[in-house]
């Protein structure tokens, strides 16, 4: 009786998984990374547009602290917000009509402020210490003779004393050159074009009383910076598994069988 045989293979199957790439639970994470970020990210911008407002300074009476065309973030504060040393934003029409202004205060309510002795602004019988004067200027450019401020008033002057139109320009006024600190819509945290950061603190003036307290603008950018990063990073986890597992395929492998 002849035998008869056969060969039997089994349908060779190429194909490509198709299927999420990386672990349930790291797409899980990486999904709430994106949504978290988003929220951080989002979140920041729409609290920094409450708090703050961007000016463009158009003169360089603030050098070198603000030079001319220079972007600053300012946040939104009341008058009661307002200390000695704070770089404030204002509006007066005896000053400028329809424009703000951007100077430094140097005294406020019932302070007595005069330029100068031994180069130096004198505010409540005390000489300060302005190291964001230009260098190698003097106070003494101006020439103020005492002055007393009256309550709910504020006295301010430039930083580049020798080419500002401040309270000095003021004095023959009938409020002797100082500003309703009604009239201040914000104060100045930081310029931010060209990136030079955040103001530093005008310490001179903390023999006088509390100086501001920075505004949140730091907190803001942390949480800007961290949503996008966590939207980068949780965005990436799929392509990265991708690259790291490769493309999962399933070969078929053939069998023989004789009988």
């Amino acid at each position: 009786m002849g035998g008869e045989s056969t060969t039997r293979t089994a349908p060779q199957r190429g194909g490509t998984y198709t299927g999420p790439v990386g672990s349930r639970t790291g797409q899980r994470l990486s999904g709430l990374a994106v949504a978290l970020g988003l929220v951080l990210f989002l979140g920041g911008f729409a609290w920094g547009a409450v708090v703050y407002r961007p000016y463009t300074v158009p003169t360089s009476s603030m050098a070198p602290t603000i030079d001319a065309g220079d972007r600053v973030l300012a946040q939104r504060i009341d008058s009661g917000d307002i200390h000695r040393g704070d770089v404030v934003v204002f509006t007066d029409k005896t000053w400028v009509t329809n424009a703000p202004v951007v100077k430094r205060v140097v005294a406020v309510g019932g302070d007595t402020v005069s330029c100068c002795t031994e180069g130096k602004l004198k505010v409540n019988g005390k000489q300060i210490d302005e190291p964001y004067l230009p260098a190698d200027s003097l106070a003494e450019w101006k020439n103020i003779p005492e002055v007393t401020v009256p309550k709910g008033r504020l006295f301010l002057l430039g930083d580049e004393r020798q080419g500002s139109l401040d309270s000095s320009a003021h004095l023959t006024d009938a409020a002797s050159g100082t500003v309703a600190a009604s009239a201040v819509t914000a104060r100045v945290d930081a310029v931010v074009w060209p990136m030079d950061g955040m103001l530093k603190q005008p310490t001179g003036f903390e023999t006088l009383g509390a100086l501001s307290s920075p505004g949140p603008l730091r907190l803001i950018t942390a949480l800007i910076v961290a949503g996008a990063v966590l939207v980068l990073g949780g965005g990436a986890y799929g392509p990265v598994a991708k690259r790291l597992g490769g493309r999962r395929t399933r070969t078929g492998e053939g069998s023989a069988g004789v009988r």
